[in-house]
């Protein structure tokens, strides 16, 4: 048993880390991969050890996935806003800092979790019912506040709403993964045509010690994206349609004005806990929040404590192997970055993700692509933060509970 869960944890932390590398491939698109071929591999391996597989590939993912994000400009469903400030950090020469303290954060939020899984299985049975009421009018406070903080109110509000048609009209047609063209479409189609249309220059990047980015990251902002952290991830740990890009923007408005380094940590550390936390939400109240955990609903119906147990040891075992992987990976991508010719490797992101959205979600997943494109290039074109773009998850979210 034991020399099955070091292999699933190893092939976890392996696949993860190719999955991560590689623009365009979701956790789900595996974890249904693993679910297809369940049956045969459930004749050799017990439920537990794919389990502890898709807890290590999933995590794995989450670390590994800000390199591309940061240095291509290729987003995943979960990584979208931190491309943000990722993309002008990478070319202030910071792009190695920015996956630093993505990851750092990301491990902040598997160290949060240990403390929030008594609190999880005790209180979430009890409150459940009750939040799952108010998330409608949570979600549109958030929205009405987006609009408060910004100067041109009418043309944020007119960005949030036309995001938000458009991620309904995507949710509600019959594709495969909508947020696959939707998302590369707002946050990474329409960086990567700005940065060509620009002749965007990439400099060399300035490689320093974890301990430098310590000493100069204040000890207050990481107390602050973790209090946003506590307050946002838990929310969207449990309820549908609501992920870690939500919860991200949640906690920013939370605590008010926020760095770009700032944003950066909480965005890792809401990825981690949001993923980390659909484990204990399956085990207290059955409920599957992430395609990781519905995975493991279909492996294992009825999760144990002892399974519970042993899928958390391995979540932090795996976010520390993936902290020093993506350490490595990112020291090498920052060495060799500014020697490429950054338009020619922006249109060849392009062009890729343009071939992987055709095949995973067709000519229409194509429309969709180009339609959010534009806008995202909109957006930008007018100053409007891009943020205002998570309209096209909040509003669909907002509509799915009211009615």
């Amino acid at each position: 048993m034991f020399l099955e869960l070091i292999i699933a944890l190893a092939l976890g932390v392996l696949i993860g880390t190719i999955t991560g590398l590689i623009p365009g491939v979701h956790i789900n698109l595996v974890a249904l991969f693993l679910l297809t071929i369940s049956a045969a591999l459930l004749q050799f391996f017990p439920p537990v050890s794919l389990a502890v597989f898709i807890a290590s590939l999933s995590i794995t993912h989450i670390f590994v996935d800000f390199i591309p994000t940061i240095f291509l400009g290729a987003p995943s469903e979960d990584t979208s806003l931190s491309i943000l400030p990722g993309h002008e950090m990478l070319i202030a020469g910071q792009g190695y800092e920015a996956v630093i303290l993505s990851v750092l954060g990301a491990l902040i939020g598997v160290v949060l979790l240990i403390p929030l899984i008594h609190l999880f299985i005790i209180f979430l049975p009890v409150i459940y019912p009750y939040i799952q009421r108010i998330i409608a009018l949570i979600l549109i406070l958030i929205i009405l506040i987006m609009v408060l903080f910004e100067k041109d109110k009418i043309l944020t509000l007119f960005i949030i709403l036309l995001s938000g048609f458009l991620g309904y009209a995507s949710l509600n047609l019959d594709l495969k993964d909508p947020l696959l063209p939707l998302l590369t479409g707002l946050f990474g189609s329409s960086s990567l045509i700005t940065s060509i249309s620009q002749k965007t220059f990439i400099p060399r990047q300035e490689i320093i010690s974890i301990k430098k980015i310590l000493e100069k990251t204040r000890i207050s902002s990481f107390i602050k994206c973790i209090f946003a952290s506590l307050i946002a991830s838990p929310l969207c740990s449990f309820l549908p349609a609501l992920g870690s890009s939500q919860a991200s923007v949640v906690g920013s408005y939370v605590i008010g004005k926020i760095s770009k380094k700032e944003f950066l940590i909480l965005i890792g550390i809401v990825n981690t806990l949001v993923m980390s936390l659909s484990f204990i939400t399956l085990y207290s109240i059955n409920k599957s929040r992430t395609g990781s955990a519905v995975a493991v609903s279909k492996l294992i119906p009825l999760l144990s404590e002892s399974d519970l147990s042993l899928i958390v040891l391995f979540i932090i075992i795996s976010a520390v192997f993936s902290f020093a992987i993506s350490i490595f990976i990112a020291k090498y991508f920052s060495r060799i970055i500014y020697k490429i010719s950054y338009t020619k490797l922006s249109l060849f992101i392009l062009i890729f993700l343009t071939i992987i959205i055709v095949i995973f979600s067709g000519i229409i997943g194509l429309v969709i692509y180009i339609t959010s494109t534009a806008l995202g290039i909109s957006c930008i074109l007018l100053g409007v933060k891009r943020t205002s773009l998570m309209g096209c998850l909040l509003i669909p979210t907002i509509l799915i509970y009211l009615f």
